[in-house]
């Protein structure tokens, strides 16, 4: 049987020393049922998995893999990621400018968070493209990476994290990392996806330019 596992990387607090116990058990068993999510979606697609079948291939009850994940699309598009690089960007020097700041921690992210597991990050974006609930499900879930995001812009410019205008250019970064992934999916995965990202980047920086 080919499985497709969604170890952890680098980048992955699974492995942090400063967390405890109880804590690395929760991320592990996140971890788990992503896996088993991923290989039987991969075996017989996401519509034909079930909740009793991921809890059965991730050695878990139903009810534990609810307690993880309120739905299957969230299995799908959570992940651990988001704390991390609120971290990330927080550790970088304060008078380094915002879109070099955000520039590093995005290609950081890509090259533990995807590049470790490239299969993985190729199914669920794919996902996201070829199945409306998963897409809806990710849509409704960028207003909390935004609100964190808004914290660490906040932090950085002296700003008030509510203000409008904190709030429009942190869901637009959202918003563009979310349209890239797609873009990504919907073209085949042919193109690097760093390098979209940076494009990405650009667009928010610079606008549409000539």
């Amino acid at each position: 049987m080919n499985t497709m596992t969604a170890a952890p990387s680098p980048f992955s607090p699974a492995d942090r020393p400063q967390l405890g116990l109880r804590e690395r058990k929760k991320i592990k068993t996140r971890e788990a049922i992503r896996t088993a999510t991923y290989a039987l979606v991969k075996e017989q697609g996401y519509d034909a998995t079930t909740i009793e079948q991921i809890a059965e291939r991730a050695e878990v009850s139903p009810s534990t893999v609810f307690r993880y994940f309120p739905t299957k699309e969230d299995i799908v598009i959570t992940d651990e990621f988001d704390p991390i690089i609120m971290e990330e960007l927080r550790a970088r020097p304060a008078d380094e400018p915002w879109m070099v700041t955000l520039r590093h921690v995005m290609q950081k992210a890509i090259k533990y968070g995807m590049k470790e597991d490239e299969e993985t990050s190729r199914l669920r974006t794919h996902l996201m493209v070829q199945v409306p609930a998963v897409r809806s499900r990710m849509m409704e879930s960028m207003s909390v990476t935004g609100n964190m995001l808004c914290e660490a812009i906040a932090e950085r410019t002296g700003r008030d994290p509510e203000s409008l205008e904190v709030r429009v250019y942190a869901m637009s970064l959202v918003g563009g990392l979310l349209e890239t992934s797609l873009y990504w999916a919907e073209n085949g995965h042919r193109e690097d996806f760093s390098g979209l990202v940076d494009r990405t980047m650009d667009v928010l920086e610079h606008g549409l330019s000539e």
